[in-house]
């Protein structure tokens, strides 16, 4: 996905207004509502749902890894998180989404989606794997290539 001339701009420059905001949307269909969180100091509007500021962090895998994977951390200064993840059954989904401060409603970078996996979480940090949704566990092709559903190939 390319970005806009404006981050390219705000990326290359020596001094820049811009700064570079990351989006991050933790859902799953236990939960109410989606948890959405920015990396910015203040609270994001971002096409019509607010990111809360909250402090959190994504660690990039080394290129070098075979079976690379990210790690996300939050920090658990709300309740909120710790309950989330202890009301749900299975692996949430994360969605990762890179804005400029500037134009919040213009997606640089992204989404990039994961699944939350092996998640603990003590007094301080809530943690936990991001590995990608596992599509080569998948059903291929989704439908059986019968009479009843594909009744041209037999003809």
């Amino acid at each position: 996905m390319p970005v806009s001339a404006t981050y390219k701009q705000a990326a290359y420059a020596a001094e820049t207004g811009e700064a570079p905001i990351v989006l991050l949307t933790i859902d799953h269909a236990d939960l109410a509502a989606p948890i959405r969180v920015t990396s910015d100091a203040v609270d994001t509007a971002s096409r019509g749902d607010t990111y809360v500021a909250f402090p959190f962090r994504v660690s990039l895998p080394d290129d070098t890894e075979e079976a690379a994977r990210a790690r996300l951390e939050i920090d658990n200064v709300d309740r909120r998180i710790v309950e989330a993840v202890r009301s749900i059954s299975s692996p949430p989904s994360v969605r990762l989404e890179v804005v400029l401060a500037g134009t919040p409603d213009l997606v640089e970078a992204g989404p990039f989606d994961f699944e939350l996996e092996e998640t603990r979480y003590d007094l301080l940090v809530v943690s936990g794997e991001l590995a990608f949704e596992p599509v080569l566990d998948l059903a291929m092709p989704a439908d059986s290539l019968s009479p009843g559903l594909f009744p041209g190939l037999f003809s």
